[in-house]
């Protein structure tokens, strides 16, 4: 990729703006919206530059709208803050796809729309707002990444269907789950325990393309990044390993079992190095936590090894892989029963809160 875009997503905002932005859907089955008041407090931006971009209703009847929100946990309307500027946007603002494909210079506009629009009065707060994913309707499955932490490789073999693998792959290990998995960062997750009781959790971090390409060579890959986000990969184990010939997508693909959230972090907002945290939670005991430098093929290796001879198109997403901790793996097996509350964090990013919920899929 050429370096602007790089420069754009990591650099774009001015001094002013790093310091003022650091310091109906069609899938109403799958996921819900909650409010924002789940959000106990936003994480200071890690990077120099950044923003976050999140999706969400501001009314009750109201459509979904794309919004910067604030550390001070304000959010900007995009739409009517351009409005308010008399800024004619190059792109449609009530999708973060349709901002993503706008590539650098929809970006531009924005860091440069919330940047006016920091110091207004009366700007909507968290708790006014219902949260979806940033991508409520992704356009392609989301793309997933197996056994990418040696830990968990190695915790899964006593349990596992597939012991003809004896050791971790010399590639990446790539599945996908279906679009209609995706649920929102507060959303409820609902447990059909007639058809599976081995629902498990799998915080990951997300990783959002950011333009098009194939055959994307290692060392240019992170200019191909437009941000991260929370993800967990909740799974159906028994499902997933039992059912189907052991193929996984089946039990990594049941409705609403992937939250995503709260918001995606662009690429100048965060650092992938030692101090960011991976972390599983449930009913707020801990069950994962590991460092970004575990995972075993790093971003740049994954979005070169995906994209040969594959074509990755803007806003696709890549969750990284889950570190050990996981339930199916633990002596005596531990799995989400309705009524538990998932958490899955990412330091620097945000957390994410979903209730189990007995009920049909």
């Amino acid at each position: 990729m050429d370096n602007n875009r790089r420069n754009l997503l990591k650099v774009s905002a001015s001094a002013a703006v790093g310091g003022i932005l650091m310091g109906t859907q069609g899938m109403a089955s799958a996921q819900t919206a909650n409010s924002g008041a789940e959000i106990k407090s936003v994480p200071p931006l890690v990077g120099s530059t950044g923003i976050r971009l999140a999706t969400v209703l501001l009314s009750k009847n109201g459509k979904p709208t794309v919004v910067v929100v604030t550390d001070d946990g304000h959010l900007i309307d995009i739409k009517a803050a351009a409005r308010q500027q008399k800024v004619k946007l190059s792109f449609d603002p009530s999708t973060v796809l349709n901002l993503i494909a706008s590539g650098d210079a929809g970006l531009a506009q924005v860091t440069a729309i919330a940047a006016h629009a920091a110091h207004q009065k009366g700007l909507p707060v968290l708790a006014d707002a219902q949260f979806l994913s940033p991508i409520p309707r992704p356009d392609r499955n989301i793309y997933c990444v197996g056994w990418n932490y040696l830990d968990h490789f190695e915790e899964g073999k006593a349990n596992r269907q597939d012991t003809v693998v004896e050791k971790l792959p010399d590639h990446p290990v790539f599945f996908t789950k279906g679009t209609h998995t995706m649920n929102s960062p507060f959303g409820t997750i609902m447990h059909d325990t007639s058809y599976s009781n081995m629902v498990d959790w799998e915080a990951e971090l997300a990783v959002i393309i950011g333009k098009g390409g194939t055959n994307i060579p290692e060392e240019v890959a992170m200019d191909y990044v437009y941000g991260y986000s929370v993800y967990n990969d909740t799974t159906a184990r028994d499902v997933q390993q039992k059912l189907h010939g052991g193929q996984w997508f089946k039990g990594k693909s049941l409705n609403g079992h992937g939250p995503m959230g709260p918001w995606i972090v662009t690429a100048g907002g965060v650092k992938l190095d030692k101090d960011m945290r991976i972390i599983s939670r449930v009913n707020g005991a801990e069950k994962q936590n590991a460092s970004y430098m575990q995972m075993y093929f790093k971003i740049p290796r994954i979005i070169a090894e995906l994209s040969r001879g594959l074509t990755l198109e803007p806003g696709d997403i890549i969750a990284t892989g889950t570190p050990s901790g996981v339930g199916f793996a633990r002596k005596p097996q531990e799995f989400l029963h309705p009524g538990d509350i998932m958490e899955t964090e990412i330091s620097g990013i945000g957390i994410i809160r979903n209730k189990i919920q007995e009920g049909t899929l």
